[in-house]
């Protein structure tokens, strides 16, 4: 049974003239499952145990599309790319994560520092920013 993120974002890739595959449900799903940031490479071993000899190259190129169509996000940590189903598609509005360093799970911070730094750039005209705090979450800094 497909869950409404799933639906929605299986609908997005129609709209953009991506064909249903079913590696491509599975990666969306598992990236959903998770709730925060991954690597390609887990990934890839998810999908591995389904399809024995798929190219990481199929897996890192979807994920790639689904960056391209704003329904994953990527960020780089520790010199890794690591991706995330995208939250909330817009129904929060503009914020910023906390990110695990050790598990990648992700909290949303609801605010932006943006609204303390606008003055002192007056005059410029921001195109965009990222905002994230790394650290452990309460269950990684417990372990030690």
């Amino acid at each position: 049974m497909q869950t409404s993120q799933l639906k929605e974002s299986m609908d997005i890739l129609k709209d953009h003239g991506y064909k249903y595959t079913k590696k491509r449900e599975q990666i969306l799903q598992f990236l959903i499952d998770k709730d925060g940031y991954v690597a390609a490479k887990d990934v890839y071993d998810y999908l591995e145990m389904d399809y024995r000899g798929i190219s990481y190259d199929t897996v890192y190129r979807n994920l790639h599309d689904f960056v391209e169509l704003d329904l994953v996000e990527e960020m780089e940590l520790n010199g890794e790319k690591k991706f995330r189903y995208h939250c909330c598609h817009g129904k929060i509005g503009h914020h910023h994560h906390f990110i695990c360093t050790v598990c990648g799970q992700t909290k949303e911070i609801r605010m932006c520092p943006m609204d303390y730094f606008e003055e002192q750039l007056a005059g410029c005209q921001i195109e965009g920013h990222r905002f994230e705090i790394f650290g452990k979450c309460e269950k990684c800094a417990a372990k030690g």
